[in-house]
């Protein structure tokens, strides 16, 4: 079967730096997209220079992660004739991407009433941490503070530790994705009517919208949900473990995986006490089961006890280090483990694209371009500049 790219055709406008927006567009991108990023000549997306360096090249690590399959272009936007060429090069593309600070783009002479009047078709996606509106609007976010201010750190952590920043980004990777989903929407909202929209998207919305029940079990009973370490707050057991040897996950969705549960650890006993024997139950004596469970893991290794779980056909899985997740079979074979193209570094190992159709190849490009690599291209392709126009721009240090 042949490979779907149903963004092709699509070209976007990059103007984004570091990870909301340049995770954005990198996922259009991945669904067939050509984009265009436009870096600051000279220097280029700030996140060029954060570590990891790939070994036998300048190039980093974070930017290689978050810009493929881009083509990058150079222009400075901070002057007008570079603000000019980003009008023109408006008017030949369908989506753009940003995630300056509110403002920033008008102060560019670049706002949204001068891009629809050059292209009323287009879609501009502005990702900030507070919006476009509202009175922190104006205020300077980083994903810390969407997770700190959205609630997310105040229910993340051990129960007796100090608040906890997610292992991942979430603030700037939810906004990208809703950022996403914005733009799916605003392209078929454009097939049907012809016009484009401004999206206001901002981290802090998108962290509350991921507060899932948190907000519901606050109203409901009035108190407010703290971090509860790996244990859901409504299923029980559904955490972590330590064995013997290591940590592991499992967990009881319903009556009968509880009862392969007990089964299969060897502790049938707990189907019949009377404080474990509904979910109900046992998330209201978790203090008591806990313990339970927890000394009996401990006595023999974390291999032992996923292999009867998984006979039991009970959801299961090992805490897997990223070392361990870069070789999983599995993810291998689904190509979410892919070795990136880089001309000096073969090893450089980034996540594919798990959007996905069954049955057919998707693996996405896995090269970034290096700084301005295809400013000439673009230029001359799409806005038909010759060399001297190009030389001219390069000696004003507009490109």
């Amino acid at each position: 079967m042949i490979e779907q790219k149903p963004l092709r055709g699509i070209r976007v406008l990059d103007l984004s730096r570091v990870l909301a927006g340049p995770f954005c567009a990198m996922n259009l991108a991945d669904l067939g997209a050509d984009v265009i990023k436009i870096e600051i000549p000279g220097r280029g997306d700030d996140s060029r220079g954060f570590a990891p360096r790939i070994p036998n090249s300048t190039d980093s690590g974070y930017y290689y992660s978050v810009n493929r399959g881009k083509r990058s272009v150079t222009l400075d936007l901070r002057k007008a004739e570079g603000a000019e060429i980003l009008l023109e090069l408006a008017r030949h593309c369908d989506v753009m991407v940003e995630n300056f600070s509110p403002g920033t783009m008008g102060r560019f002479q670049l706002g949204w009433d001068r891009l629809r009047a050059a292209n009323p078709r287009l879609i501009l996606c502005s990702i900030s941490g507070f919006g476009q509106t509202g009175p922190m609007a104006s205020a300077p976010a980083y994903d810390i503070v969407a997770q700190a201010l959205g609630g997310t750190m105040s229910i993340t952590g051990q129960p007796s530790g100090e608040p906890t920043r997610c292992g991942v980004s979430i603030g700037d990777l939810a906004a990208a994705l809703y950022g996403v989903i914005a733009i799916l929407a605003a392209l078929r909202e454009r097939d049907l009517t012809g016009a484009g929209r401004h999206l206001d998207i901002a981290m802090l919305d998108c962290q509350v919208a991921w507060l899932e029940d948190a907000l519901a079990r606050f109203s409901a009973t009035g108190k407010v949900p703290g971090p509860i370490g790996s244990r859901h707050p409504s299923i029980t057991p559904f955490q972590h473990f330590r064995a013997a040897d290591g940590f592991f996950v499992a967990g009881c969705g319903n009556e009968s995986i509880w009862q392969r549960f007990c089964d299969a650890i060897g502790m049938v006993d707990l189907q019949r006490d009377p404080r474990f024997v509904t979910n109900a139950d046992r998330t209201a004596n978790h203090a008591l089961l806990d313990p339970i469970l927890q000394r009996h893991f401990e006595t023999n290794t974390r291999a032992y006890w996923l292999e009867r779980l998984e006979n039991a056909n009970v959801p299961c899985a090992p805490i897997a280090t990223v070392a361990e997740v870069s070789a999983n079979p599995h993810l291998e074979q689904r190509q979410m483990i892919l070795h990136a193209d880089h001309p000096t570094f073969d090893q450089l190992i980034v996540p594919g694209s798990p959007l996905k159709t069954a049955g057919v190849p998707s693996a996405p490009d896995t090269r970034a371009p290096d700084l301005g690599e295809h400013t000439d291209d673009v230029l001359t392709t799409l806005l038909a500049y010759d060399p001297a126009r190009l030389s001219d721009l390069r000696a004003k240090a507009i490109i």
